[in-house]
């Protein structure tokens, strides 16, 4: 599902001039390669739309490949969350595969280059070697058991698959440079020792491939063509084209391609700060909607096809940048706005009595219904019949008995237009013991049933309401961001310390018109003049605010000039 718009970038120029050159026959093939060991972010969301987006621009295909090489830290439960999540965002793999699918044919490619020289058992534990490897400008130390024979080096990686080993006593590493400008080139460890169940492959196997070992590898395997990782990975590269250049390959060698990871401001998708945040109790679990997973952000209401058009629309770059969360929001209020059906709700309630409405023989005040448009940007979704009564509740900010300039809202003496119905005219306010407004009255003209007054006379404002009768109540969460300033951990050296006290606010006295409750779970709705609001898929009558209605993008880019 190539987004409308997708540009062209140094990744589809590559593309192109690879089929152009009739490179890998024609063939175009990607694959995205998460580790099941958590929650897939709206970084990944990113990754997805490159993988998915290029492979179905030039008529490839794309693979779902888990790299499931740590059984330490990886689940069942995460792979399944991934399948949902791809699913949601509109992609379908071509195949779902795993890296665990070619650990025998990764081990017998580790023999290929024992037996070439090229790799050798290491008895130092990780801390040694990475001593051992230097760094910028220091030159590495070549291990002592680097000069193992081919024998020796065949008997011990063996016994590591067996199980004679305990963790953490020998090592597999290539053998390359030790004084490699590349740190990743000075003999990378290819394989650990690792006495721990794997949640596919269970206990075959005790030995366990690195990412680096293992990913190449199994790009080619699939014969992927492109392998487009994030920028982190360029670093990587180098040793990608080394292993891959030592081995059988049973097609062309793949080629990886970097580009710059999404960062949103005000945002962390560090998986560790994300799960202390969970495990803390700071947020209500990974699919809390303050979250930049994908599960929080469906929670809270963002639709996928406005994810995959904001990671379009950026394009990809060489660059590491910060994407502005707020140009984010702006595709999410843009997509919802021909989306989402239109619901008046009060969310701090003040009531609002109209004295001069009539009422029926057994003095019952008579009930009215007014047709209200569901969506005026989409016709095809009709119309609905909303109740109107003489006892109704309006916004408290809507009312004020010392109005401030520029005020055009309900205050005593001051004609208003109540959305769909009539105007009315406050009279009179009543007080709580704390000597707030606790009931404003008015008088409402039957001659301006609709709206509009017959004589052309003019107000300045239209309120919305709910009449108090046939009020559904609803729990409403709004949010802030997570994080108060735009780079967490820019200043203080530590993202965690950024985050906001204050980033939820649950109001549970709210009001809505009846329609509201026929929202189906997850299905997100228009509040008029309040913004977006998603129902709970869990939590019957819980509203998550997704966004406002007010563009905040927009501002930004006019004060930019």
């Amino acid at each position: 599902m190539t987004e409308t718009g997708a540009a062209n970038d140094f990744i589809r120029d590559r593309v192109r001039t690879d089929l152009e050159q009739g490179t890998y026959g024609g063939r175009v093939q990607t694959r995205f390669p998460p580790e099941p060991n958590g929650y897939l972010h709206i970084g990944h969301a990113k990754a997805i739309t490159v993988d998915f987006g290029i492979a179905e621009q030039f008529g490839g295909i794309c693979n779902l490949r888990l790299d499931d090489t740590n059984p330490d830290t990886e689940e069942a439960e995460y792979f399944e969350s991934i399948l949902e999540d791809i699913g949601w965002l509109g992609y379908t793999p071509a195949s779902v595969l795993h890296a665990s699918d070619y650990f025998e044919q990764l081990y017998t490619w580790a023999v290929h280059l024992i037996e070439k020289g090229l790799a050798y058992v290491d008895d130092s534990d990780i801390e040694t070697i990475s001593a051992q490897r230097g760094g910028f400008g220091k030159a590495g130390v070549e291990s002592p058991y680097r000069t193992r024979s081919i024998e020796e080096n065949l008997d011990l990686f063996a016994r590591m698959r067996a199980g004679e080993f305990a963790d953490g006593t020998k090592v597999l590493r290539a053998k390359i440079d030790m004084n490699h400008e590349n740190m990743s080139m000075r003999d990378p460890v290819m394989y650990r020792v690792r006495h721990s169940t794997h949640f596919r492959t269970g206990d075959t196997w005790c030995i366990y491939p690195t990412y680096d070992w293992a990913h190449g590898q199994s790009d080619a395997i699939e014969k992927v063509t492109h392998s487009i990782c994030t920028l982190e990975f360029d670093t990587h590269r180098p040793l990608y084209d080394w292993y891959l250049a030592q081995l059988p390959l049973p097609a062309e060698k793949p080629v990886q391609i970097e580009f710059a990871r999404l960062e949103l401001t005000h945002t962390v998708t560090s998986k560790r700060r994300l799960a202390k945040l969970v495990n803390d109790g700071t947020v209500d679990g990974w699919d809390d909607p303050r979250m930049p997973t994908l599960r929080g952000l469906r929670r809270r209401g963002y639709p996928a096809a406005a994810l995959r058009a904001f990671c379009t629309e950026i394009g990809t770059t060489r660059t590491n940048s910060r994407q502005n969360i707020e140009a984010l929001e702006s595709y999410v209020r843009r997509e919802l706005n021909t989306t989402s059906l239109r619901r008046m709700a009060v969310l701090h309630p003040l009531r609002l009595v109209i004295d001069n409405w009539p009422t029926d023989a057994e003095g019952n005040p008579v009930v009215e219904y007014f047709e209200v448009t569901n969506n005026p940007e989409n016709p095809a979704d009709g119309t609905r019949q909303v109740a109107f009564s003489g006892e109704l509740v309006i916004e408290q900010e809507d009312f004020a008995e010392v109005p401030p300039p520029k005020f055009f809202r309900l205050t005593v003496g001051r004609e208003v237009r109540l959305r769909g119905a009539y105007l009315v005219t406050a009279t009179s306010v009543e007080h709580d013991t704390a000597g707030n407004p606790s009931c404003v009255h008015a008088t409402y003209d039957p001659a301006t049933r609709g709206g509009d007054a017959p004589d052309g006379r003019k107000v300045k404002s239209t309120m919305h309401w709910v009449s108090t009768a046939h009020a559904h109540p609803i729990t409403v969460a709004l949010y802030d961001r997570l994080f108060v300033t735009e780079v967490p951990g820019e200043a203080t050296g530590e993202a965690l310390d950024d985050v906001n006290p204050n980033s939820r606010e649950v109001l549970t006295d709210c009001l809505a018109e009846a329609a509201l409750a026929q929202t189906p779970p997850g299905d997100v709705v228009q509040f008029e003049r309040l913004g977006y609001f998603a129902a709970d898929p869990d939590h019957p009558g819980l509203f998550h605010r997704t966004v406002g209605l007010r563009d905040e993008w927009a501002a930004i880019q006019k004060r930019r000039g």
